[in-house]
This record gives C-alpha cells, structure tokens and sequence, in this order.
C-alpha cells in the first residue's frame, strides 16, 4: 500500500506538493520472548491494517485477542478505536510462586484533513499487570508479588502540507500510577518552524532552515521507601540550516536546552534545586559519490530527561522509588556509510563515538527490609534502580536489506556498544552486542505470509547478591557480588498468516522456538518454546 504522508484537498490537487522519500533502517518486528508474552502476529503488505478482529490462543495460557475499527465521516474526518489484549499464565513449573502477566491498550483516534493541513488527535489508555517474580535469592513461598502500570496519554498533532513557517506542531500528555501509588504527570509542546528549498542564485544548491522550539515538564512523585520526588521543566532551541545539491548536503545547527529541575526524598535536610542552560552541536554532512556509496558524518547531542514511564518501558521491574535526573550527551561524533545497490541491496555501517553524563543503567536492589517475615512484593531482592555515572561510550553500528525476488525480503541489523565508566568498571545490564536477523516470504498470490526473526544479545554484567538467614529469631545477611553475569541468549521466532477468503484468515507464531529459559535480568526468565494460532477478520 502506498503510505503517504500530507494529501490535500482535491481543490489543492493541481499544485503538486513535495514529498521526501525517508530510508527506513532495518528494524526486527518481533521483540524478545519477554514472559508476559508480544504481538508479533504477521502484516500483509500491501494491504491496510484496519477494520479487523484477531483472536488466539496458545500454550502458558497465552490470550491474543486485537481490534481496530475506523470509519471515515463527511468533510475527510476519520474516527476510529483500536484494542489490543495479551496475557499468559507464566512459568508456573519454574516458579512456586505467581509469574502470570498481562497487558491491556484501549485507544480512541481522530484525523481530518483539511484546507491547509492534517490533524491527528489520539488517546490511549494502558493496563500493564504483572509480577515481581524473579525471586532468586530467598526460597519466599507463596506471596503477593503483584504490580499494575496504569496509564492515560492524549497526543495532539498538526502537520501543514507546505514547509512555509510553521512546519508542524506537536503536543503530548501522558498520567500515569501504578500499583504502589507512586503518580507521573508529563506534557509536551513541540513547534518547527522552517522555510525550505530557496534556492541560492544558479548553482543548483537549495537551502532549508528549520528552528525547533520545544517545552517538556515532568513530575514524578513516589510513596514507598525514600520517597523521591522530582521536577523537570525543560525549554529547548534548535535551530539549523541546510544546504543540499542533489543527495549531498551540509547540515549546520545547534541545540539549546534551559532546565529547571528540584528533587527531594525522606533522606535529604532540604530540596535540591538546579537551574542550568546547555548547548549542543548539530552538524551532518553527506557526500553521495553515487547512488550505491554515500559517505556520512557528523556531530551531535543533547539532553534526555529520564521519566518513570520511559525507565519501565526498558525495566518493568523496577522499585516504585526511583530517583530520577537528566541524562546529557555531551557531544558524539560518527562517520559512515551507505548506499542503494541496483534496488537489490541497501546497507548502512557507521562508527560513533561520544562523552555522556548521568549515563542511566541498572543496579539490582539488595533487601530492603533485613528483618521482616512479611515481605513486600519488592523486597525480596528482585527489583531494580536506576543509578547513573558519566563516561564514554563508542558504537559501531550496521543494518542490511536484501532484496532478492520480489516477494522476499531479508534484512539483518548488528550493534556494538561499549562504554567505559568514571566510577564503575562495568555498566550493568547492557548488552556489548546486540543483532537481529529477519525474513518476510509471500506465496501463492500474496495468500501465504511467512516471517522469520531471529535476536541475539552477548552476554551482561550484573550485580547480584546472595542472601542467608541466620540466628533466633531469623537475621538475614547478604553478600553483593558486583561482577555476577547474564547470559546471552538466541531467539528464535517464526509466523505463518494464510487468507482463506479476502475477509478471513488464520495466523500462526512461533515464539523462542529453542525453547531457552534465558533471562532478561537477573532472576526473570522469560517463557519457553511458544506456539499460539488464531484466526483474523478483516471488514
């Protein structure tokens, strides 16, 4: 199906708009075998994903049931809803104690097209329950483990077909409490400005000039342990200017960024408050010798305000009690290369290399409470918190896609990432290496999907702590052992979607077909060789 970005209105249709072809990088659409289980159900290409009902079933009491529905009213408006569902019951043979996860996304959209542009307004509700189940240290017996994520978010969107001033504007919203009542309340508003492709006198050089004015708060407040609390509000400038013959181009910018920030918890005499201003470097250059070579380069950086929503999309198990602070980019340099090979190969390799502060990892949490019979659900040494350090870190990155026959797509992505601390000698939980392997197959008339996705991830380095209870009553005593290591792991994925009729199909997947146990953290394994059928409706 041919995805286009802007169209504007018939009455528009005879000045023709300029549109950018944008290289997708090759990306895995599956995710690891996480126990709580992903969608990985198979996409026709070519066809629209909406207006269907799907629904399966699978072993570990896995449940897949989704839903989009949309409907387009007078005057372009377009409304719909989608729904998707998953859970499983968890590794009830490995585990005495409940593994069972699920997750649960409502969400309502709205676009309209109008005389000058396209507006998207959407909002999403999220239920993610789940279990502190990786109990490696303690034998605790049957115990209430349980943890929900809820979460609201309403995003706003407008896009101007022409890049003539005011370019696009966006704003986002996001409430989110989970379980141990700890509240995130974070909003957004981003504008870019720009006048492209003025042309520079006859040299065939066009220039374009974009300003990005940003404003993101967040407040996060926590109700367990130290009970942290934090706020951010940050104001962010970016302008540049761009000039570009053919598929050659200089880049020039810089990125500013006014914080304001406090953080408190139970520990400290009084708020700490800081108000700091950043600048970074923006410069990218390409040099396209042919269609097939194209050498890149440049310089950038900035500053990531680390939020409990984005610290639990990359660690759902962490403690409801996390300080939180700014990871900032000093600058990171990279050089590479990539190109189009006769529509049958494209590649992209690239080298970077870079200064960070507040680096943001994780550290597994010892016992909370030394003497407590009645544990918390996080008290067992089975959470995690972020801690940071500055330091370097040094890339090297590549992707590839093949092209073979027309209904064959191959791609593989590879990573190496190596960071070199100031205080810790190895950063947790972070993978060296990091790889992905793929296919998409389609026979008999586009009737037959088949995909393939393999993930491979080196081994980590972790913390981890070995715990005992001695004396009457019970004492416990823990030793950290601060070079302990997770495995690495392959994983193995496999789908099948056949249309029976233009309005009906079944699916199969296949997800870590070698059936390894391997953890994800410490103490959390994920599910083994999975298989889950269902049937598909489209209307």
């Amino acid at each position: 199906m041919e995805t286009i970005k802007n169209y504007p209105p018939e009455e528009k249709s005879q000045n023709p708009v300029q549109y950018n072809i944008t290289d997708v990088p090759a990306v895995s659409d599956f995710k690891t075998s996480t126990i709580q289980g992903q969608d990985v159900t198979p996409k026709f290409e070519g066809s629209a994903q909406h207006n269907y009902l799907q629904f399966g079933m699978g072993n570990y009491g896995k449940i897949l049931g989704d839903a989009n529905i949309s409907k387009t009213l007078q005057n372009k408006i377009e409304v719909g809803a989608d729904v998707h569902f998953l859970s499983t019951q968890g590794l009830k043979k490995e585990y005495p104690w409940d593994s069972k996860q699920s997750s649960t996304t409502l969400g309502t959209f709205l676009n309209s097209y109008g005389d000058k542009g396209k507006f998207n307004l959407n909002a999403e509700y999220g239920l993610n329950s789940y279990n502190y189940y990786g109990i490696y240290a303690l034998e605790p017996g049957d115990v209430d483990l349980d943890q929900r994520v809820n979460q609201f978010k309403v995003n706003g969107y407008y896009d101007f077909y022409s890049n003539e001033i005011l370019n696009d504007v966006r704003v986002k919203s996001s409430f989110l409490k989970d379980h141990f009542d700890a509240q995130e309340n974070q909003v957004s508003v981003l504008a870019n400005l720009s006048k492209h492709a003025v042309e520079i006198g006859k040299s065939g050089i066009n220039l374009n000039a974009d300003l990005g004015v940003g404003l993101e708060a967040v407040k996060s407040e926590f109700a367990i342990r130290d009970k942290n609390t934090s706020n951010f509000v940050n104001t962010s400038l970016s302008p540049k200017v761009t000039f570009r013959k053919g598929e050659s181009y200089l880049m020039l910018g810089s990125s500013f960024s006014f914080l304001n920030s406090k953080n408190q918890n139970d520990l400290m005499t009084e708020q700490m408050k800081n108000n700091k201003t950043y600048w970074f470097p923006q410069a990218e250059f390409q040099y396209a010798a042919a269609q097939e070579f194209k050498f890149y380069g440049g310089v950038d950086g900035g500053l990531k305000l680390n939020t409990y929503s984005d610290l639990l999309q990359q660690n759902p198990f962490i403690v409801s009690d996390q300080y939180l602070r700014p990871t900032e980019t000093k600058y990171h340099f990279y050089a590479g290369l990539r190109g189009d090979i006769d529509e049958t190969f494209k590649y992209d390799v690239s080298a970077g290399y870079g200064k960070m502060r507040d680096i943001m990892f994780f550290k597994a949490n010892d016992l909370f409470d030394y003497t407590s019979v009645n544990r918390s659900a996080y008290n067992f040494a089975n959470t995690f918190s972020a801690i940071y350090d500055d330091g370097n870190v040094s890339d090297i990155k590549g992707s590839l896609q093949y092209f073979p026959l027309a209904n064959l797509v191959l791609d593989t992505e590879v990573k190496f990432t190596k960071f070199d601390l100031k205080n810790y000698e190895d950063i947790y939980n972070v993978p060296l290496l990091t790889a992905t392997i793929g296919a998409k197959y389609t026979m008999f008339d586009q009737k037959l999907l088949l995909g393939f996705k393999g993930i491979f991830a080196s081994d980590r380095t972790t913390n981890s702590f070995m715990i005992e209870g001695v004396g009457s009553p019970m004492v416990y005593q823990s030793t950290e052992n601060t070079n302990d290591k997770v495995g690495g792991y392959a994983d193995l994925n496999l789908s099948a979607e056949y249309k029976i009729h233009k309005n009906f199909s079944i699916f199969a997947l296949g997800n870590n077909l070698l059936s390894s146990k391997y953890q994800t953290y410490k103490g959390y394994k994920v599910l083994g060789a999975q298989i889950l059928g269902g049937v598909k409706i489209t209307f």
